[in-house]
Formats: C-alpha cells, sequence, structure tokens
C-alpha cells in the first residue's frame, strides 16, 4: 500500500489527484490558467469540493479557456450564475473574467504567464522536507510577493494562502511530506 501525503482521503479522486498531478511541475499557460480559476474557486470551500466539481467547471468554463474566458459577456455570467455544477458566487466567477484578462496582460509582457510565474521561484521547484502536517506552512514569503505582485495588477482572490497552494498544485513548491511515495528522494 503507497502512503500519501496527510491530506489524502480515501476518495479515489483525491488519491489519483495527489498521486498524478498535485506537486508536478506545470509550465503550460493552459494549465496554469485552470489551476489558477480552481484554486480561486476554492478560497473558503475544501478542495475535495472543487475536485468533485472539476469537470463542471470545465463545461461551464469553455474548458479553461481564458481567450474565450476574458471575452464572455454579461449573458454567460448570468448563466454561470444559474450553473448549479460550480461555485456560484458571482465575486469569484467575475474575478475568473477580470483575471483572464489580466493573465493574456502577462503573457504579453513577460511572453507567458509561465516565464513570469516560475520566476518567482527560478524556475525550477523548491523541494522541501516537511515531515507532517504541522510543518507545512499556509503561506510563504515568495507566495506573499506573488500575491502581492497579482493585486497589484489586479488580479482577485489571489491572497497568499490560495497563492501557495496554487503554488503547490503546480509543482512550485514540492510539499510531499517525505514519508510520501512521491516525495523526490
Amino acid at each position: 500500500m503507497k502512503h500519501r501525503c496527510f491530506w489524502v482521503t480515501d476518495s479515489k479522486l483525491y488519491q489519483e489527484y495527489h498521486d498524478f498531478e498535485w506537486g508536478n511541475p506545470v509550465y503550460d499557460d493552459e494549465t496554469l490558467f485552470e489551476f489558477l480559476v480552481l484554486e480561486t474557486f476554492q478560497a473558503g470551500v475544501s478542495w475535495i469540493t472543487i475536485l468533485n466539481k472539476r469537470e463542471n467547471f470545465r463545461k461551464a468554463f469553455d474548458n479553461f479557456d481564458y481567450k474565450k474566458i476574458a471575452k464572455y459577456p454579461e449573458s454567460k455570467f448570468n448563466d454561470l450564475m444559474q450553473d448549479a455544477g460550480i461555485i456560484r458566487n458571482k465575486l469569484k466567477i467575475r474575478s475568473a473574467i477580470s483575471n483572464a484578462q489580466l493573465f493574456m496582460d502577462i503573457q504579453k509582457e513577460f511572453g507567458s504567464f509561465s516565464k513570469f510565474i516560475w520566476s518567482y521561484v527560478d524556475g525550477k521547484p523548491i523541494i522541501n522536507t516537511f515531515h507532517k502536517k504541522e510543518d507545512v506552512p499556509a503561506t510563504t514569503d515568495i507566495s506573499d510577493k506573488l500575491s502581492k505582485d497579482l493585486k497589484k495588477r489586479g488580479f482577485k482572490f489571489t491572497g497568499s494562502t490560495v497563492m501557495y497552494a496554487f503554488m503547490q498544485a503546480v509543482g512550485m513548491a514540492n510539499d510531499h511530506t517525505t514519508n510520501c511515495f512521491k516525495y523526490p528522494n
């Protein structure tokens, strides 16, 4: 039996997310945007709730196509507010639209969102050596700086805790605990 990080439940969906996605470095803008949207919607709810609704989010938000999302008219916003398959929070839905626009601004400035975001960790994952739940921080100096920069650019729902969860999800910070089979030896 595989030993996984402390936060993984008996849920097959959670286990697959942990085993095949969480902490794996992501460098393509499309997947980075997907995680940005999912993490911003996760604020205030459990991650398993987001995972359970991920396919619904994918359908509702045009497969996380930030170019389409950036141009959503008010009618699409209203449709999203009626979609029981996602989290119907008007501020979060509006932020997904405005964050898509700002995401593309960063692409223009840096060549890609990936170059921008990975510059915070010099282009390679930070490998932490956490042993137990209590060791894993909710924020770091890097997530504080990243959050501050994104907020200055107009991004919403990108507080330091959300950004650290994002960094973990996309492998910028590898926080698999040392007893986890995914911990890099």
